[in-house]
């Protein structure tokens, strides 16, 4: 079920003007004469137009050979007539039904299969784009068509004289092992045609034979003996399950099989043979779980033709999620030591609402570095293609993973909202990085990126939350707010400003580095253990007892920047900053930890534009965390970007509405343009559970209730809005819960000044400042001018001097309300 590899030795391909074999004898003429000039053939009208590459732009856009896709500019392809895998792949294409998905964050299309017998290949031919011939190494292409004419199932290698044969080796009827009923070929790929039978031990279960193709291909035999054995050791539910391995006599090699399976049902039996031809013309067969589902190239011809739901705006969340569950599935061989080295879209299919990786045929232990390598060009990491089996790392496989993704998305004409957009670009772009270091590390790593950028598109798509903690940052405990979110001080009522306008609350850059999330020490880092014990002395302590624990560790030096950023020492952080770089040597610029920290130096120094370059690479390395686009949005709003700002801001609110960092970034955004509502609609969104809840609704009485412009016509809250902050006031949590205290009167205070204000401007009713007395009351003036006295009183309690206690009484004095009589 897969589409033929290629050895990543020398490009593929033959000679230009060479046929690829004839069938019955080898190469050349008869003895004595030379060789007759093949006729030069007219190019083919449908060329990859890739420089190098001898490959066919089959109707999906897309490399036969290779897996390149049509360069956009390049000439187009002049129609061509479909061939025969063409026709066949649009044939099975036609028999899947996809319904909707389920509305969970992984949860897929569901595919509708047809019976088992419906995918049967009435006339099994030759591979598309022929198979590399693997003679010692041989890399030439047999068994393609050439000039006009159809492809030979059998004949010798133009370049080595190897005979190769790709005809069928079961029919249908025949018994295979006493067992399996063969039905007929439903597909073929790089290493043998998959054949469907029926388990008659077993009510007629429909069960997968795989074989080879070329049973004279060394490679081919090699690895369906390297891919049973792998098979046997994957457990993961979404990895081909295998069952059995069974022989069955070459066609006209006499005799009949043992009739014995040489496992057990369980993944048993002998698999120790790279060879899987027995020397008394036995061929051996891989017994699999027969998988109805769509490959994950029929599935991008559907996004390409926006066909039922991969038409969808969900298009995006289902690329991901095709993502995270094959990276599940990678983690799974990594952890035994295995790299996958074949991953592209044919080798995934889509089944159900599940998918399953179908072929292990290229699988390998990590450090084997035997044999040739096989993969599609297209999605082979560019150090494989260089290096070889010396390349494969687990890194190789992300990079197809990536190449994966791409392909599946690159023409799916939609983009996601938001920064969604720039996040999922950004998690394939880290992925298919040309240096390995620039990848992620693992598939867990890249896994856990992948379902942050698909919780944050999801959320930018529905409107509603999807939150998940971050296992690299741990919440800021402190809020990114100067003041909005705080009971204004004492010091407002004795600076002599007495009709201040509403603070948004920006924090100075200085100040920046401690509201950030903080990361966690490096679980492998030697003083993981020590940085993740709870410390009480303060920042001076702290730097002390971390440099006598005796560590030469770069989490010490990082925690100790952050310590003296906190004491406003800015040249012991540079030279934290230095030492942990001289610890990290040449991984300092693949480590998103030393870019965080020079961000968080720059923001120190005000120098917003250096640390948002800084955070930026943090983002490309992190596409999935809430702490960079935090920073990002700061750094935004520092520098008059109001755009960019709100794109950041957005990504992170949307998806976790517990994030009131990013809230009160929105909010001083809507204030700065004058939209009172707006700014106290988000910050009253914020959950009870989150930590800054009641920052949140402080800030939205004051904003409710604040002058934001100096021009009373412009500046001044109506009086719904002044209505609703005294309605919420009461409710504030404030002054340790009790019902009157000093926060309580001062926040109080500002309120009714205000209010005050609003009624003197002389509003009538019906305009801008009308409507219903604040209070009931008939004279509204004179319970205003009543209770903001009070309160005033109150206030003067708290004067810390006796100038400040005279100053407040004055102010009461002269808000006080003149006598009725």
């Amino acid at each position: 079920m897969t589409t033929p590899g290629t050895p990543l030795g020398e490009p593929p391909g033959s000679p230009p003007g060479t046929p690829p074999g004839t069938p019955g004898k080898p190469p050349g003429g008869p003895p004595g004469e030379p060789p007759a000039p093949p006729p030069a053939p007219p190019p083919p009208p449908d060329r990859c137009p890739w420089p190098g590459c001898d490959g066919r732009i089959e109707a999906t856009g897309f490399c036969s050979t290779r897996g390149h896709r049509a360069r956009r500019g390049a000439p187009p392809v002049p129609d061509s007539p479909p061939t025969a895998g063409t026709r066949r792949r649009a044939e099975t294409d036609r028999l899947f039904t996809v319904g909707p998905a389920e509305d969970g964050l992984l949860d897929l299309p569901y595919i509708a299969t047809p019976s088992p017998e419906a995918l049967v290949v009435a006339d099994p031919r030759v591979p598309a784009g022929g198979k590399t011939c693997g003679h010692d190494g041989c890399t030439a292409i047999v068994g393609r068509p050439y000039a006009g004419q159809p492809a030979l199932p059998t004949g010798f290698c133009e370049r080595c004289g190897h005979p190769y044969d790709f005809t069928p080796r079961l029919a249908p009827g025949d018994l295979v092992g006493e067992q399996y009923r063969v039905v007929g070929c439903v597909a073929n790929g790089g290493l043998g045609w998959v054949y469907l039978a029926h388990d008659i031990r077993l009510e007629g279960n429909p069960v997968a034979l795989k074989g080879l193709i070329n049973t004279r291909d060394p490679i081919a035999l090699h690895n369906m003996g390297e891919e049973r054995r792998n098979l046997i050791r994957s457990d993961h539910p979404d990895i081909v399950r295998i069952i059995n391995f069974v022989t069955h006599p070459e066609p006209g090699a006499g005799g009949t099989a043992d009739g014995n399976g040489e496992g057990d049902g369980n993944g048993t039996g002998d698999t120790e043979s790279a060879a899987d031809r027995d020397g008394d013309g036995h061929t051996r067969y891989i017994v699999m779980e027969f998988v109805r589902g769509m490959l994950l190239s029929q599935v991008r011809d559907r996004i390409t033709r926006r066909e039922g739901p991969f038409g969808e705006d969900r298009i995006f969340e289902y690329v991901l999620s095709y993502g995270c569950r094959i990276l599940d599935a990678l983690e799974s061989l990594h952890r035994k030591n295995y790299v996958y080295c074949d991953l592209k879209p044919n080798n995934v299919m889509h089944y159900a609402d599940r998918i399953k990786l179908i072929d292990l045929g290229a699988t390998r232990e990590l450090g084997d570095e035997s044999g040739v390598v096989l993969g599609a060009r297209g999605f082979t990491a560019p150090e494989v293609v260089r290096l070889g089996a010396r390349g494969l790392s687990v890194r190789s496989d992300l990079f197809s993973l990536g190449m994966t993704l791409r392909a599946l998305s690159d023409d799916s004409g939609r983009q996601p909202e938001g920064l969604g957009a720039e996040s999922y670009r950004r998690a394939v772009s880290r992925a298919t990085a040309e240096d390995p270091l620039d990848r992620f590390a693992s598939a867990r790593e890249m896994g856990e990126q992948l379902r942050g950028v698909l919780r944050e598109i999801r959320s930018l798509r529905t409107g509603t939350e999807h939150p998940e903690p971050s296992t690299l940052f741990a919440p800021a405990a402190t809020l990114l707010d100067a003041s909005l979110g705080r009971v204004p001080p004492l010091e407002r009522w004795l600076t002599g400003e007495r009709r201040p306008l509403l603070d948004p609350g920006l924090p100075a850059a200085d100040r920046v580095p401690r509201h950030l999330p903080v990361p966690y020490p490096d679980p492998a880092d030697p003083a993981a253990a020590l940085l993740g014990q709870p410390t009480a002395g303060g920042p001076r302590r702290l730097i002390q007892q971390l440099s006598a624990s005796g560590h030469e560790s770069v989490e010490i030096r990082l925690r100790q920047l952050r310590a003296h950023l906190e004491l406003g020492e800015l040249g012991a952080a540079e030279q934290r900053l230095t030492a942990a770089k001289e610890l990290l040597g040449h991984l300092v610029p693949h480590d998103w930890r030393i870019a965080w920290h020079e961000g968080l130096l720059h923001l120190a120094r005000h120098e917003p534009a250096a640390a948002q370059a800084r955070f930026d690479r943090v983002y490309h390395d992190l596409p999935g965390e809430y702490a960079p686009k935090l920073a990002l949005g700061y750094c935004a709003e520092q520098r008059g970007d109001a755009e960019s700002a709100e794109r950041y801001y957005q990504a992170v609110w949307q998806r976790n509405r517990s994030q009131g960092s990013a809230a009160f970034g929105l909010a001083r955004l809507r204030l700065t343009a004058g939209d009172r509502t707006g700014a106290a609609g988000l910050l009253g969104g914020l959950p009870e559970v989150s930590r800054h809840y009641d920052a949140g609704r402080i800030a939205c009485v004051r904003i409710l209730s604040g002058r934001l412009h100096p021009d009373p016509a412009r500046g001044l809250p109506g009086r719904a809005d002044l209505a609703a902050a005294l309605d919420l006031l009461p409710r504030l949590y404030l002054d340790e819960g009790h019902p009157g205290g000093p926060a309580r009167d001062r926040l109080e205070a500002e309120t009714l000044e205000v209010a005050l204000e609003r009624v003197r401007a002389g509003a009538t009713a019906g305009g801008p400042g009308g409507g219903a007395a604040l209070f009931g009351a008939d004279d509204e003036e004179f319970a205003l001018r009543s209770r903001l006295e009070a309160k005033l009183r109150r206030l003067a309690r708290q004067a810390p001097t006796p100038g400040g206690l005279a100053a407040l009484v004055d102010l009461a004095n002269r808000v006080r309300p003149k006598t009725r009589f």
